[in-house]
This record gives C-alpha cells, structure tokens and sequence, in this order.
C-alpha cells in the first residue's frame, strides 16, 4: 500500500502556505467566523487504517455534504420512486438557480442542488415521526459516533438569510412536489445543512457509499445498486457548477459544502475528506480543490 501519510503531509505542507485561499462564505453570518488559514484532510481506507494531517478534527458546518447523507436515507425510503419527483442531470448552474426550476414544471435537475435537496427533505419529513432527531440519529449510526449533532446557530442563521430557499420550496410547492408546509420541510432543511462534523466523521459517515451500502459497522444501510447510483450522482452534480471540473482535474465521486468541506471516494478503496473555508469563485474550498487534485494525481488512485 502506499504511504498516504506521507504523500498527505506533503500535501499539506505545500498548500497551508498558500498566499490565495479563497473566501469564506458570508452569506449565512454565521460561516463567516471561521479562520480561513484552517486546513485538514482526513482518509478512511477500507482496510480499517486511517490518516490525517492538520485540523482534521476540528468540527465545521458540512453544508450541502448533508444532501447525500440525506438523498441516501430518502434512497432507502423510496428507492427509484424518488426519480419521479427529482431528475438526475447536472444542472449547468449555480446549486441555488431557480430558473430551471420554472422552467421544467417544478422538478429540479437533481437532488444535490438546493431545490432537489428541498425534495428530498420533503420526502424525510413524510417518512419520519421526527425529522430532526431521526436523521440525526441515522447519521450517526452510519458514521458510528454519538457526538455528532446540529450546530443550532447555524441552522437560526440560515433560517434568518435563506430567501432564496424559501422562494424554492413555495415554487416546488406551486407545482405540487412539496407534500408537507413549507415552514415544516424548511425548518427541517435548514437543520439538515447545519450539521456540524469533523473530517474524520465525515469520511466515516462516507464510507457507506464506498463500501457498497455498508457502513462502518458493516450494516447495510442502502443496497449495493443504490450506493452506486448515488456515487454516479455525486461524479456528475457533487460541486455545483464546477463538477465536470472536479471529474476533470480529481477523478472521483465527491461532494462539496460551502463551510469548506469536501468528500470523495474512490469505491472499495478509501473516503477523503478535505476542509479548507476559503471559497473559490463556484463556492467550492479551493485548498481542498488543489489538495484532492495532488493526491489523485500523486497516488495515481481515481476512477479514471
């Protein structure tokens, strides 16, 4: 095997200098107190080792990393009738376009922008009793730590600022593909986003995509076929505007959020987390970006 805590040091060593680190998101006031020269980077492989390198235990707001680990619950609930309410197709357009959504009669282009997470949270919030407190407690089951949990500001800060959302879930609602009150999936959505974890929970809760539905304890919480329809999803439509860039320049199926996180994996390998906050101009962590693109090409270990 190759010595990933080398080749994660050096990659670390040579990004954490960096003059450019992008911007830290401001848009919700609450992201925008975090200190820009943060920069882990955590690996969970399958054979049970892990490696990690900085701030790779330092708890951040994962964002829309929570839309996979949500897509995948709502997976388990629905399986294909899901594709009924939400496409898989990128979207060509920045994750919170409502244009499209207009456009296409209410179904949004796939379930990682915001409007087809919206769907998503919809769907969660017709299966569950209690949202919140259930999707907690199936993220950390899959990431097989108790710690994990919303970051409550956050979630009040997004709740405060989120327009954009809102104007999504009342259009989704005008064309029927929202069952419940917009304030209920809404309030749900916005907690959802405000999950607070570490790269090393992240990778961990991850693993269930790389190891064919099984998770960390070796449970399995999506059939092999879901896990990898959703890695297919996450390839195509996992950064925003920039995904086609991400399968260019890194190789893998992954998933961005805009407190800087991003995760990736290569399927029966490994699950790698990266957390920088300072954005590029797609809202993407552009360390994480350069040290994901470093490593695929350093250890010569993507899906291409």
């Amino acid at each position: 095997m190759q010595d990933f805590n080398t080749i994660i040091n050096n990659i670390h060593n040579n990004l954490k200098n960096n003059v450019v680190k992008g911007v830290v998101a401001s848009y919700i006031p609450e992201l925008s107190k975090q200190d820009v020269n943060q920069f882990g980077i955590f690996i969970q492989h399958m054979n049970g080792e892990n490696f990690s390198v900085g701030d790779a235990e330092v708890p951040f707001s994962i964002q829309s990393i929570s839309k996979v680990l949500s897509l995948s619950k709502a997976i388990a609930f629905e399986n294909n009738d899901i594709w009924k309410r939400v496409d898989v197709e990128p979207s060509g357009n920045p994750f919170n376009h409502l244009s499209l959504l207009e456009l296409e009669n209410g179904i949004p282009r796939n379930p990682l922008i915001n409007a087809g997470a919206i769907v998503i949270a919809d769907i969660l919030c017709s299966q569950f009793k209690n949202p919140k407190q259930e999707f907690l407690q199936y993220v950390r089951a899959i990431a097989n730590d108790q710690s994990i949990d919303y970051n409550l500001k956050v979630a009040a800060s997004e709740k405060e600022t989120g327009f954009n959302n809102l104007a999504a879930a009342n259009l989704l609602k005008s064309f029927g593909n929202l069952n419940n009150d917009v304030d209920v999936v809404m309030d749900f959505y916005f907690h959802q986003c405000a999950l607070e974890m570490t790269c090393s929970q992240v990778a961990k809760a991850f693993y269930v995509f790389a190891n064919k539905g099984r998770c960390v304890n070796n449970k399995q919480h999506i059939s092999s076929s879901q896990a990898k329809r959703i890695n297919a999803i996450m390839l195509t439509c996992g950064f925003y505007d920039e995904s086609g860039e991400f399968a260019f320049e890194v190789g893998l199926p992954g998933k961005s959020g805009v407190g800087g996180g991003i995760v990736a994996l290569l399927p029966n390998q490994y699950v790698i987390t990266t957390w920088a906050p300072g954005l590029n101009a797609k809202g993407n962590s552009l360390i994480g970006m350069q040290a994901l693109e470093q490593f695929t090409t350093q250890t010569n270990l993507s899906i291409f």
